[in-house]
């Protein structure tokens, strides 16, 4: 379940973006931190599942007709393309009208997810 960022979080998503190479640095952690509880169109949202403590990350960016994510990061223990695809499976729902993409970096996820998604809609069409 993906849940939206709030204050009391702010120690669990550090944590958790920390996974990201790109935030092994503090400062450059603590900028991003600040880069999207900035503006009302850059959100992080925490994921866990449904018996669990938080154990995800999204950080997204909300167009007019998109959502951007720039990062998603998950906990070692829970690190599993099947646990990534739901995470975005549930962006996708909380979004029904805008398309999910990525960043540079976040492209060849996003096109995976997209490729899992399309296969399962045309397995189940033929059903």
């Amino acid at each position: 379940m993906l849940v939206k960022y709030r204050k009391d979080y702010e120690k669990v998503a550090m944590g958790l973006l920390s996974f990201v190479p790109d935030f092994k640095d503090i400062a450059h952690l603590q900028t991003e931190m600040r880069w999207y509880l900035a503006a009302d169109d850059h959100q992080l949202l925490l994921w866990r599942q449904a018996d669990g403590d938080f154990s995800g990350i999204i950080g997204i960016e909300i167009g007019p007709d998109f959502i951007l994510v720039h990062h998603d990061s998950l906990s070692p223990e829970e690190r599993t393309a099947q646990n990534q695809q739901q995470m975005l499976d549930e962006l996708a729902a909380l979004y029904p009208h805008k398309r999910v993409m990525g960043t540079l970096e976040m492209a060849p996820i996003i096109g995976e997810w997209e490729r899992n998604r399309d296969k399962q809609s045309t397995t189940t069409d033929h059903h």
